[in-house]
């Protein structure tokens, strides 16, 4: 193996190593603690109410999700979308390494809960 050959294989090597998929963002560990507190929040929810007809994605069997649930909570579903929307957003900001962001998002997601328990 030449000189130019070794020296191709490893940039080669290295640009692999450079475009392989990052580790989750400093700011996971955090969007996951939110996301629980969120999921608790939207659980509470839905079970303080009164019995209501299943949806229409229900009855097609389609497993329901935070969001979705949220939607059928009236008022209290909106400020908890609100939340999930935050979280989306800290998702975005972690991913684009936007640390200060996240933590923004997340601030807010929290406020919301705090609001929404009152």
């Amino acid at each position: 193996m030449t000189a130019r050959t070794t020296t191709y294989c490893a940039t080669f090597g290295a640009l692999l190593f450079a475009a392989s998929p990052a580790q989750a963002g400093a700011c996971e560990p955090s969007i996951a603690s939110v996301q629980a507190q969120v999921d608790a929040a939207i659980e509470q929810s839905a079970g303080s109410d009164q019995w209501k007809p299943e949806s229409l994605d229900a009855l097609r069997g389609h497993q329901p999700t935070p969001r979705s649930l949220a939607q059928t909570e009236g008022r209290n579903g909106a400020d908890l979308q609100l939340a999930l929307d935050a979280l989306e957003r800290a998702r975005a900001a972690d991913r684009s390494g936007q640390i200060a962001a996240c933590h923004r998002e997340l601030s807010q997601a929290k406020l919301i809960l705090v609001q929404q328990r009152q």
